[in-house]
């Protein structure tokens, strides 16, 4: 009889930990899942409006925020999106690609969860569900994990019980406070791909609530192109959950409203339509036009107005400048940015190097992708490094 239960023991049954463990099950070891859940994928199911975007073709190290950027890059090249396509394939899930190299199920997100439900079950995955993970203790070269009354041990232990954003869905910082236990460092986890609050001046975008826009916003360095949508709190919309990822408080967001417009277009509409007012004459949803309108102060027609007064409300229109007074937190937060430090995790193995046989994966490491499918390819792909070292 062996002096240990499993052979390696996984927190947290979502997408990273389902990958984790299939793959370790494939490799013939003797893997045990657990999640305080009552099902496993909760985080997947809601995903891309219950479709789950489940990568994104175009997936890069450059589309990752961490404290090491260069980190992310051996898991990403060892387990690609055409590799997760594969076996999507395999199990013949429809899908279809949106924009932007977002590839979304035709059905639904469950059937993401069946099929590494199915991957785990073939190869022989314990998976548990639905009670608390009471302890976790480390010695003699074996973590021993009490889970409800039952306790197990196992000589390797993942993390894999992400951030926590979406603290309905019973997110929590779990996996930071056991990282800590050991000995690893935290770097400061943030709400990210989030909805940005607005106060001050700002408050009368507010009353626009429902309208959307394309536009490019801009956040520090990082800028995106895609609709801005304003809500009855501040800004949203897949532009403005990107650069989020990238604001810091105090800091500003820059938004062109539009971005395709030719420099002089305004005292080009002053030649061509001189009789309208200036709210007209912008290419943008009604009320938007008449709010931005009224905040640039020229009244009256186009015509009217001199070519330098037009030209310096072209340049407004280009460098809107917000002033968020913050986030609508990790409650509305898709990801988290920040996380278990890379500093003390091998990229090629995602092993703690002071830890042997512990892992971190997924969300709950300082890696964090943009919107649109990459957060799910880092799940797959770390889940994989580490599913292979087990």
């Amino acid at each position: 009889m062996t002096a240990f239960d499993y052979d390696a023991v996984v927190l947290g049954a979502g997408a990273a930990g389902l990958m984790c463990a299939a793959v370790a099950g494939q490799r013939g070891k003797r893997v045990l899942l657990l999640d305080h859940a009552e099902q496993v994928g909760k985080k997947i199911i809601i995903s891309g409006g219950g479709r789950c975007n489940f990568t994104n073709i175009h997936t890069a190290a450059d589309r990752y925020i961490s404290a090491n950027p260069h980190f992310a890059k051996s898991a990403l090249a060892r387990y690609t999106p055409a590799d997760f396509i594969a076996l999507v394939d395999r199990y013949g899930i429809a899908w279809h690609e949106k924009t932007l190299g977002q590839l979304f199920c035709d059905g639904s997100a469950k059937q993401i969860v069946a099929m590494l439900l199915e991957e785990c079950a073939k190869n022989g995955v314990d998976v548990r569900c639905g009670q608390p993970v009471r302890e976790v203790t480390h010695g003699d070269d074996l973590f021993r994990v009490t889970f409800g009354e039952q306790s197990f041990t196992a000589p390797n232990l993942v993390l894999a019980t992400g951030g926590p954003s979406i603290p309905k869905m019973a997110a929590t910082g779990f996996a930071y406070d056991l990282a800590r236990r050991f000995g690893l460092k935290i770097v400061e986890p943030r709400p990210a791909l989030v909805p940005l609050t607005l106060g001050g001046d700002d408050v009368l975008f507010r009353d626009l609530s429902g309208v959307a826009t394309p536009v490019e916003a801009r956040a520090g360095k990082a800028a995106f192109r895609e609709a801005a949508l304003f809500t009855h709190k501040g800004l949203s919309g897949p532009a403005i959950l990107q650069v989020s990822s990238y604001w810091r408080h105090g800091e500003p967001v820059m938004i062109d409203f539009l971005p395709d417009a030719s420099p002089g277009w305004l005292t080009e509409a002053k030649r061509t339509r001189p009789r309208v007012p200036l709210a007209a004459a912008l290419p943008l949803p009604d009320r938007l036009a008449r709010t931005l309108a009224d905040r640039l102060a020229l009244p009256g027609e186009i015509g009217a107005q001199t070519d330098r007064k037009l030209a310096d409300a072209e340049a407004q229109l280009k460098r809107w400048i917000f002033h968020p007074n913050g986030t609508e937190g990790f409650a509305k937060a898709e990801v988290t940015v920040g996380g278990i430090a890379t500093a003390g995790l091998s990229s090629q193995t995602m092993m703690a190097k002071s830890v042997p046989g512990l892992y971190a994966i997924g969300e709950a490491v300082d890696v964090t992708g943009w919107l649109g499918g990459y957060n799910f390819q880092w799940a797959w792909a770390s889940g994989h490094a580490a599913g292979q070292a087990l």
